[in-house]
């Protein structure tokens, strides 16, 4: 038996058909093995081909870690910090950094983010807020109520002076648990909720920073928070000028680890200098460019992104410096002679949207009338007034009292395409023989010197409306001096109720209807001449995949989801996408 076993593994078997295919291919000509070689080859890439189509017909690519990309911002942030962020470029690092209770998805909803459910209750005075297991700042150390409740105190202290203060000014912040807080608030306010996105800071970071130092410390720059990305490393130039941040994925990040292993945020003074690094291939990604240079770079084949802004650009009248502009014939005939087209065309390139009332619309609203029958339709309610034109070439109006004069000053900020809108309104209204001033002023300037001290005849400016649009703060007579942004100075009880009213439902529709109402008063008084709303521009790496730009209310909302982005990917069976 022993000798039999290993006889049988030495043994040869032979198959019988190989044999016959053999002594068939042995009996060939020449040219029959060359043809039947030939053949055979043919098989047997036709078999490995088909197995290969087989196999990519069950595979699908799916994003995988790796790549990086550098993204160019104009402007430095010396408060990357959520609660004293002022600045886009501020704006931009601190939604990158930090992470709040909610976010705001690319569709416009919110969306879960630190906290894992919330409740509101009937008479929406109580929102309470239930915090996710397993959620850390970048440093290791667990989230708990705590920060946020210390986030908000320090939002609410005056001392700290932090512009998100009056959207939790009078909210009682309760503690209930590690993992459980409560916001308490006095009356109705539906677009509350949206406060809730703000980015949580840590406590046992800044418990031990004084309100004085809240602005100077060094956290500022050196950001801890929770969001998808932390900062790897900062470079500086000779002078300790941050030229820009490295920052790198966080693993633990409440919504998952973004696959973009490296982000470069660079810094530029202007976008001169900006639009140079990026011919020159330094940063990949950049925003904050004039229309005209999108549309340069479109015709170049270059990927831009756009979205409407919920931004209300308009010349603002104000009736308390210029009492001609109470005379509801001279703002018709002021708004009827209102170039939008000219301002799109020429100054916006397309990338904006006209409207005609206070609420961001997707609905080009330009009067189809042509340009020149809308001057002669505003002469006639002018005329129709008393408006004649004198020897300098300017509209007045005789009484048994006095003569006026219809002119006044336009104000508006430094910037080409405000300056530019401002020149095309001008020569407009030239037409109807109103002589307009126009007065630029710096951006800064303008908001502390001009608007909050209401020192101007009328303002050509733009207002954020924000993604739930309240607009009690724009148009509420309450409002009408600073820190109100009611620049219109306008005064209307029943605007005031309807306002009052809308703050207070939370039925969208219902909403809806009651500032359907509050518009169709201001289009019938036209306390304001509405230009139109712009779009947002972005230049975008033509390799970043899952990109959604979706809806935004400030730049920084375009990194919402960026935890989905990827650049690079694998190949794997849908079988196993499906399984996960």
């Amino acid at each position: 038996m022993k000798d039999i076993i290993p006889h049988i593994f030495k043994k040869e078997f032979k198959i019988p058909q190989e044999e016959r295919l053999a002594n068939a291919i042995g009996r060939f000509s020449a040219t029959e093995k060359i043809i039947f070689g030939i053949l055979a080859t043919i098989l047997m890439i036709s078999a490995v081909s088909l197995l290969w189509q087989v196999n990519q017909n069950f595979l699908v690519s799916v994003p995988a870690e790796g790549g990086s990309f550098s993204e160019g911002i104009i402007g430095t942030p010396r408060f990357i910090n959520p609660v004293i962020a002022i600045s886009d470029a501020e704006r931009d690092m601190t939604s990158l950094v930090y992470s709040g209770l909610l976010k705001a998805n690319t569709d416009g909803t919110l969306i879960p983010n630190l906290a894992k459910n919330y409740t509101i209750s009937d008479d929406g005075l109580i929102y309470t807020f239930y915090l996710k297991d397993n959620i850390f700042f970048h440093d290791g150390t667990p989230i708990t109520s705590d920060d946020v409740e210390f986030t908000i105190t320090q939002i609410q202290d005056p001392s700290i002076k932090s512009h998100k203060r009056a959207n939790w000014d009078g909210v009682t912040v309760e503690k209930i648990g590690e993992k459980q807080i409560r916001f308490i608030l006095k009356k109705p306010y539906s677009p509350f909720i949206e406060n809730t996105t703000i980015g949580i800071i840590p406590k046992h970071i800044w418990k031990n920073v004084s309100t004085d130092e809240f602005a100077f410390s060094q956290f500022n720059i050196e950001p801890v928070g929770s969001g998808p990305y932390q900062i790897k490393s900062i470079n500086r130039d000779s002078g300790g000028l941050i030229q820009y941040y490295e920052l790198s994925p966080f693993k633990k990040y409440a919504l998952g680890k973004p696959y973009i292993s490296s982000i470069f945020m660079r810094f530029y003074p202007n976008e001169k200098a900006l639009l140079s690094a990026y011919k020159s291939g330094y940063i990949q990604n950049i925003n904050g460019i004039a229309p005209q240079e999108a549309e340069l770079l479109k015709t170049k084949g270059v990927r831009i992104e756009t979205t409407p802004l919920p931004r209300i650009f308009a010349v603002f009248l104000n009736q308390n410096n210029v009492p001609l502009f109470a005379d509801q014939a001279i703002r018709q005939a002021l708004n009827i002679a209102m170039p939008k087209e000219a301002i799109l065309k020429e100054v916006l390139q397309g990338y904006a949207t006209a409207i005609d009332g206070p609420i961001p619309s997707t609905v080009n609203s330009i009067n189809p009338e042509s340009f020149d029958d809308r001057i002669n339709e505003a002469k006639q309610i002018l005329a129709k007034d008393g408006w004649q034109i004198n020897q300098a070439g300017i509209l007045e109006k005789k009484t048994k009292k006095d003569t006026s004069v219809l002119q006044f000053s336009l104000a508006t900020s430094n910037t080409p395409e405000l300056r530019q809108s401002a020149e095309i309104i001008k020569s407009a209204w030239a037409k109807l023989g109103i002589n307009v001033t126009i007065k630029i002023f710096d951006t800064g300037d303008l908001n502390q010197n001009i608007i909050r001290t209401r020192k101007y005849d009328a303002l050509l400016f733009g207002e954020i409306i924000g993604r739930d649009p309240d607009l009690f703060a724009f148009w509420h007579s309450s409002q009408r001096n600073d820190p109100g942004l009611n620049i219109a100075m306008y005064v209307n009880s029943k605007v005031d109720k309807i306002l009052e009213d809308a703050r207070a439902i939370s039925n969208p529709e219902d909403r809806k209807a009651k500032y359907k109402e509050f518009d169709d008063i201001i289009h019938q008084e036209i306390p304001a001449l509405f230009v139109y709303s712009p779009n947002f521009i972005y230049v975008v790496a033509k390799d970043i995949e899952g990109f959604s730009l979706g809806q935004i209310t400030t730049s920084g909302d375009r990194f919402a989801n960026i935890n989905e982005w990827y650049i690079n990917t694998d190949q794997v069976w849908k079988i196993f996408v499906n399984n996960n």
